[in-house]
């Protein structure tokens, strides 16, 4: 593992890259502590202490997992990357049910980038009533200073301020899968998520004590229960990432002459988790409002038992809560793989390479496998999903942990991290093992000083 991190500062040009990618986080950490205009942040920061565990402190909470922001700051990164994100993920999905888009995508790179720069246009409208949301909810919770409560110039800068820091977050991205190496996006989303485990460990140090006590809560049996969960599931989550269901293919057999063509058998991986943290996202994103609906028709009617039982159960740590999280991670699992993978289509591919699965007749019999095949690993995979987004809930709940360090032991922003540093290591390997340098793994030919070069005759 030393020898490998060594070999990447041998080879100039994957060392430039991964500098510059480590330069333009930097910028991006610079730019997360940058306040907007006439917002007082200390009044900011005694209402997120208070909102901690509400709805809309839960809802801030997770828009800062995944996007990178810090909207609970009130920073000029605020919004992160979750309006552009946004427009891709619409896109994507109209891609799928548009003809117009549909073909776009089967240009080539000429329609891929046309789609590119429609999300682009998007990106910036999603910012600007993105931004105005949580404005106006600034002024209404007066966090913003009195002389520039009913002013222009507030919500000018703030219009201005969240849309341009977003648009640099976006553009910062694109300059790292051009100039750098990993995906710009998801390594600004796992910068910071990553970002908030110190605190997470600071945390934990100050309450931590041998016996456990009033005022350090958290003994020895505690920490070693967190850290020894912390590896089982990201043990877990990075088998379930790569984890796939291999379907044989076979090439038909061409006779050219004399010789004989094809014949070669090969496989056809399907992935266990084929939606990503998609279904979490989603599922999670639902599960805020009917908490928040909840809670102001309580304020409305204090003394309706009913709404009381709705309420308490409807919490994170509720029985309601995660009965429903669970079923919309399962929803969303299957109508993410039913949008994304098409058997027809793949069936189609692969009559006209003249491959086929054997047992099956080429065409519909064998999209209908495909079909079947997924749905069975979709459900597997939908369930270590649910699994890992009810950890962090019942591991704050039975050893009263707070969430933001039970959070570090699954949910969406463990699933973001393990998939991204696993995509960051592949692609170092795969520069490592191009210039015959040995990787991570071991592989790769030659010593490590790189390939030689065999003068002869």
């Amino acid at each position: 593992m030393l020898q490998a991190f060594l070999n990447i500062w041998r080879v100039k040009e994957l060392r430039n890259k991964l500098l510059f990618t480590l330069g333009m986080l930097a910028i991006y950490r610079i730019g997360y502590y940058i306040p907007l205009p006439a917002v007082d942040q200390s009044a900011l920061r005694e209402w997120a202490e208070k909102a901690s565990g509400s709805a809309a402190g839960n809802l801030i909470a997770y828009i800062g997992i995944f996007t990178g922001g810090a909207l609970g700051h009130s920073t000029i990164f605020g919004l992160g990357v979750m309006p552009y994100i946004s427009a891709s993920i619409i896109f994507q999905l109209l891609a799928t049910t548009l003809p117009s888009l549909r073909e776009l995508q089967k240009e080539g790179p000429a329609g891929r980038q046309k789609i590119q720069e429609y999300t682009r246009y998007s990106t910036v409208a999603l910012c600007l009533v993105q931004s105005a949301f949580w404005l106006q909810y600034l002024q209404r919770a007066n966090l913003v200073y009195p002389e520039y409560q009913s002013g222009f110039m507030f919500w000018a800068c703030g219009l201005v301020g969240l849309t341009a820091g977003s648009v640099f977050l976006m553009w910062l991205g694109e300059q790292i899968d051009k100039y750098g190496i990993g995906n710009g996006m998801s390594l600004i989303i796992t910068a910071g998520i990553v970002t908030r485990m110190p605190e997470a460990i600071h945390l934990i140090s100050q309450g931590f004590s041998v016996t456990g006590s009033e005022d350090r809560p958290y003994h020895l049996d505690t920490v070693i229960f967190l850290i020894t969960a912390f590896v089982v599931v990201v043990a877990g989550a990075i088998v379930i990432t790569q984890g796939q269901r291999r379907i044989p293919i076979q090439q038909a057999k061409h006779t050219r002459g004399r010789r004989v063509y094809g014949g070669q058998r090969s496989y056809l991986p399907l992935r266990v988790n084929h939606g990503g943290v998609m279904p979490i996202i989603f599922a999670s994103s639902l599960m805020i409002f009917p908490s928040m609906v909840v809670g102001y028709f309580r304020s409305v009617f204090p003394g309706s038992g009913f709404i009381g039982f709705l309420d308490r159960n409807l919490q994170m740590e509720g029985y309601l809560y995660l009965v429903f999280y669970v079923g919309l991670i399962y929803f969303f699992a299957y109508f993410w793989t039913t949008v994304q993978f098409q058997p027809d289509e793949m069936a189609t591919q692969l009559r006209d390479h003249g491959s086929f699965i054997p047992g099956l007749r080429p065409g519909p019999r064998t999209a209908e496998y495909l079909e079947t095949v997924m749905e069975r690993i979709t459900y597997v995979g939908a369930g270590f999903l649910a699994v890992i987004a009810v950890i962090p809930t019942v591991v704050a709940s039975l050893f009263n942990v707070p969430f933001f360090v039970s959070n570090f032991l699954g949910g969406t922003g463990l699933l973001i991290v393990v998939s991204v540093m696993l995509d960051l290591i592949q692609r170092i390997e795969a520069n490592l093992l191009m210039r015959n340098y040995p990787g991570f793994l071991g592989a790769g030919g030659g010593s490590s000083r790189g390939p030689r070069i065999r003068s002869g005759r």
